[in-house]
């Protein structure tokens, strides 16, 4: 049976699988979820995944959820090349620390900012504080520098000169805040060019198909949410805005 993978590109970790999977040529099908009309809480989602997230893989009978695991799956089935996850312990050490690393840190931290920015005023037809989306930015700053001294320092890439999982998890992230109108790499030159860097490995093309949505001010701007989510939605979004 052919791979399915179950996915939202309005999502960052949709869209490190979808890139993953089609850069390394790994045949599968999308099953379209869309978050925002809650078609993850459907009966034919909640047949393959309990948790009603995205993503999803379903390989025949055997389905995985959470984007890392999903990752090193089809690192592992397909054999794909070694640059993404090295054999090198310390080299793949390096990857897990960062994959670690960013779920506290870069992820909520980029997601709040188009959370502030795009989905409150969505939701709830108000805009949010200004002083609450500086704090948010000014958290993802911290983290920026982090990830700079820390993780990339003076290399190509965040474990040496060649791509890995480490690097296309992080990109994905960083583009969020995109969505939301906020360039974080135009104080960021280092940043920037390993942004073009992982680009150029990827394909500029299908790094923007991936991103497509995410990029797309006036869609954003136009999504259409359904009422039962926003209903369910609306006691956690007020609750970011205290």
């Amino acid at each position: 049976m052919v791979l399915e993978l179950y996915l939202d590109l309005l999502s960052q970790p949709c869209r490190a699988v979808y890139i993953f999977a089609k850069k390394n040529n790994i045949p599968f099908v999308v099953k379209n979820i869309e978050m925002l009309k809650g078609q993850h809480f459907s009966e034919e989602v909640n047949k393959v995944n309990v948790l009603r997230k995205v993503p999803v893989l379903k390989d025949g009978d055997y389905t995985l959820e959470e984007s890392t695991a999903i990752l090193l799956y089809l690192t592992r089935k397909y054999n794909t090349p070694s640059h993404w996850y090295p054999p090198d312990m310390k080299k793949r050490g390096r990857v897990d620390e960062y994959l670690a690393w960013q779920h506290c840190t870069i992820r909520p931290s980029a997601s709040k900012i188009l959370w502030l920015k795009v989905v409150i005023p969505l939701f709830l037809g108000q805009q949010t504080p200004p002083e609450k989306l500086q704090d948010a930015i000014d958290d993802l700053n911290g983290s920026l520098r982090k990830l700079e001294d820390k993780f990339l320092q003076d290399k190509p890439f965040i474990v040496g000169t060649e791509i890995s999982l480490a690097d296309l998890v992080a990109i994905v992230e960083l583009m969020q805040p995109l969505g939301a109108g906020w360039d974080i790499f135009e104080n960021h030159p280092k940043l920037l060019e390993w942004r073009r860097r992982v680009e150029g490995t990827v394909g500029k093309e299908l790094f923007m198909e991936a991103h497509a949505r995410i990029l797309n001010t006036n869609e954003l701007k136009n999504l259409c949410v359904a009422a039962p989510l926003q209903t369910q939605m609306k006691p956690m979004l007020l609750k970011m805005l205290k």
